[in-house]
């Protein structure tokens, strides 16, 4: 239908891009928790290739293949980050319950025809990479739940506003828990736990969710409703002495990235030299335990380097939340910040056999493209928080 002569027409989402780098207020990027990010991607590129390189070579494949991959997946994080600044967080929010049922029907989809991967559906494999929507799902059930409490934000949450918002996040992590992914899944609660925490929830609708928690673990295991090898896991965290066969794989996993953060040293046995990460000794290393690569490589400072860029990052976003002026953008960037923390401590917990392996990644670290991309999405509109404050 034409527009009326002299009606405005409404700019698209295109329009709004096109104009938007003109328009952004590039200088107020906080540079500091840029810089810290940046570093810790170029540091994962290093750690996949070290972490790959033996094993490629012994398949007669190109040794870098993977690093190579790992650094286009950062262009892509480049990519993604630069548009979300330039079309504003704003944006982004307006279209919350596009994004949330968007990422719902991919994780119902998944449960149908991902690809299975040691008795999990996790993927969309696409031929030469794949799609994790649980990834994905973290960016917009936190867009969408920061909105929802947003819109009546005060000094304290009600219970039925509280429970909403619960419902918002058990749909999601219900159809994560059933592929099964419950790493994913305890990223999403954390998430949304900070938002709410922030929100002004109490502690007592805490306690219970937690209550309820426990009680849905505890049946889904005698339900059978996780996999025989995701019980093997927490078995294997209670028993990391076993010489059960059926435990073995994932119990030396463990028991070397143990090793290799130990046997590190203060400065480490230098880079491409760690007998245990360049003799193929921890499966999965460059994806679930890159910190055990990076801790043998350049010891006990090279690990205190990254968890220090890490805090950097951390501290940036908690003095973006502060000083953001709308409740949405406090919430949502809260709802980051706990994320990120949790992803790291859970991480380094799995290579320090303090936690259960579950198949959290390193933000920014590990190798995929899947985690990258979604980070890059939580990590841009946080950035665009700051950039926008005086607005």
């Amino acid at each position: 239908m034409a527009l009326a002569r002299g009606t405005v027409r409404p700019p698209t989402p295109v329009d709004r891009l096109r104009r938007g780098f003109g328009a952004v207020p590039w200088r107020e990027i906080d540079h500091v928790l840029v810089g810290a990010m940046a570093l810790l991607g170029v540091i994962g590129v290093f750690t996949v290739y070290s972490a790959t390189r033996t094993r490629l070579e012994d398949l007669g494949v190109d040794p870098s293949y993977y690093a190579q991959r790992q650094l286009a997946y950062l262009v892509v994080f480049v990519v993604v980050f630069v548009v979300v600044l330039a079309i504003g967080h704003d944006l982004v929010r307006e279209r919350a319950i596009l994004w949330y049922a968007s990422t719902i029907v991919l994780l119902a989809f998944v449960l149908v025809s991902g690809a299975v991967t040691r008795g999990a559906r996790l993927a969309f494999d696409l031929g030469q990479f794949s799609v994790q929507p649980a990834e994905f799902t973290k960016h917009s059930v936190l867009v969408v739940v920061a909105a929802y409490a947003a819109d009546s934000f005060s000094a304290r949450m009600d219970y039925h506003r509280f429970t909403v918002a619960l419902w918002l996040l058990a749909l999601p992590v219900g159809l994560i828990v059933l592929q099964p992914d419950l790493g994913s899944a305890t990223a999403l609660v954390a998430g949304v736990a900070g938002v709410l925490l922030v929100a002004g929830a109490r502690r007592r609708y805490f306690l219970a969710v937690i209550g309820v928690s426990v009680l849905t673990v505890a049946l889904t295991v005698v339900g059978r409703v996780v996999s025989s090898y995701q019980i093997g896991r927490f078995r294997a965290w209670l028993n990391q002495d076993s010489t059960d066969p059926a435990l073995r794989k994932i119990v030396l996993q463990v028991r070397y990235a143990k090793r290799a953060v130990a046997s590190g040293g203060l400065f480490g046995k230098g880079y491409l030299e760690g007998p245990l990460t360049n003799g193929k000794f921890v499966p999965v290393q460059a994806s679930d335990f890159p910190f055990s690569a990076i801790a043998e490589q350049f010891g006990m400072v090279g690990g205190l380097v990254v968890i220090g860029l890490f805090a950097v990052v951390l501290w940036r976003l908690w003095v973006i939340a502060s000083a953001a002026r709308q409740p949405f953008d406090r919430l949502f960037v809260s709802g980051v910040f706990a994320m990120i923390l949790w992803q790291v401590f859970y991480n380094l917990g799995m290579t320090m056999g303090m936690v259960p392996v579950s198949g959290v990644p390193l933000p920014f670290v590990s190798y995929g493209g899947s985690h990258l991309t979604a980070t890059a999405l939580l990590t841009a509109m946080s950035v665009s928080v700051h950039m926008r404050r005086k607005g």
